[in-house]
């Protein structure tokens, strides 16, 4: 394996791919101290020179081609389709730059492996941007999970249900585990290890003419997997179309000592349930507590916190589908950016690494596959 092409010496230069949900980042690089705002890529010229004008990037493609072209470019950042993800992920590799990208990784296995094949041989960074384990409630989750207040772990749950109605057309009739990973990843995050195998059923049907483009009947996935080296399983559920919920995406951990359950709605505050034990008895009804979670921008350098309580646009109604839905992802857009440049710096290794990416996606593109033939248990690969 190649060793990893580091940048210690300048500000990494950072070229952002898909301007729409990517949008949501220009402002964080501009202001980290270790990073440079190089240039921005998006196929319709006159969205790519609202969005360079509005934050004032000279350098601006059309052709990510041409981009990759570019020897000034150090890292390329990808938010473009999900069909895109693989492709680009792989050129810009090929081209020897770090590589970001929005979930998933990709949507074949054969993809997952052709990424991490041309990460080991490019030596730079691939990093999958899942946002979840970046959030404050995930954060807030490990920590209590380090310091040992859960005790010895016992079970793993995350949910993602989200209504996709009116979202662009690659995403109607998507089946649910194909975008998985912000269920997955929190539980295999935790523990810092793989899904082995996994076992899913699919429930309900959606409309018929969601179901001819990728031939995925199902309006939620429900998958049971294995983590390797741990006698810890996992449950994910995963939900696009047809069902009334509002936007989830959520992480249980069940400890020996504390158990942590995400709030059932926006705004709420998450619980904390207590073991009662003879030495210190516990009432039944104060054995759940509401508990509130801390936000986390002291891990970030100080010009990039503010980024964990707001998105980069200002007004109401400003912000991209995703932020909105998703309650702005927990905070974790700056520290997403900034783990990504400290990998590039070689300080730490990147989280989620290729190899970890195409665990994480694996799982739901695997989950799919077993639903598809009724729950048979599938191994998920590893290359």
């Amino acid at each position: 394996m190649a060793t990893t092409k580091t940048i210690t010496d300048r500000p990494i230069r950072v070229a952002i791919i898909g301007l729409g949900f990517g949008a949501e980042f220009i402002p964080i690089y501009q202001k980290h101290p270790d990073a440079e705002m190089h240039a921005i890529c998006r196929r319709n010229k006159a969205a790519l020179d609202e969005c360079g004008n509005r934050f004032g990037i000279a350098k601006r493609y059309t052709s990510f081609d041409e981009l990759l072209a570019d020897p000034e470019i150090d890292a390329v950042h990808i938010n473009s389709p999900i069909p895109d993800h693989a492709p680009q992920s792989i050129a810009a590799l090929k081209a020897g730059k770090h590589v970001a990208c929005t979930v998933p990784m990709g949507t074949s296995i054969d993809e997952c492996r052709q990424i991490v094949e041309a990460q080991r041989e490019s030596g730079t960074v691939y990093m999958m941007m899942e946002t979840v384990v970046y959030s404050r409630e995930y954060l807030f989750v490990k920590e209590l999970y380090d310091k040992g207040e859960l005790g010895r772990l016992q079970f793993l749950r995350g949910s993602h249900q989200q209504d996709m109605d009116g979202w662009p057309d690659y995403w109607p009739g998507l089946p649910p585990m194909w975008y998985a990973t912000h269920c997955v990843s929190p539980c295999l995050a935790i523990l810092g290890k793989h899904a082995d195998v996994v076992s899913c059923y699919g429930s309900g049907r959606i409309r018929e003419e969601l179901i001819p483009k990728y031939g995925s009947p199902f309006a939620i996935e429900t998958a049971t997997f294995t983590i390797k080296d741990s006698d810890v399983c996992a449950e994910v559920t995963r939900s696009l179309f047809d069902t009334a919920r509002q936007y989830r995406e959520s992480f249980d951990a069940y400890g020996s000592k504390k158990s942590f359950e995400w709030q059932q709605i926006e705004n709420e505050e998450p619980i904390i349930h207590t073991k009662s034990t003879q030495a210190h008895p516990i009432p039944e009804p104060e054995i759940p507590q509401r508990v509130t979670v801390p936000d986390y921008a002291h891990l970030l350098p100080e010009p990039i916190q503010a980024f964990t309580t707001r998105g980069v646009y200002g007004g109401e109604g400003e912000e991209h589908l995703s932020f909105t839905q998703g309650a702005g992802h927990g905070g974790s857009h700056p520290h997403l950016a900034h783990a990504f440049l400290m990998a590039i710096k070689g300080e730490r290794p990147a989280l989620p690494d290729a190899e970890t990416s195409a665990n994480w996606t694996m799982v739901g593109l695997c989950a799919h596959e077993s639903a598809m033939n009724g729950g048979k248990q599938v191994k998920i690969p590893t290359f």
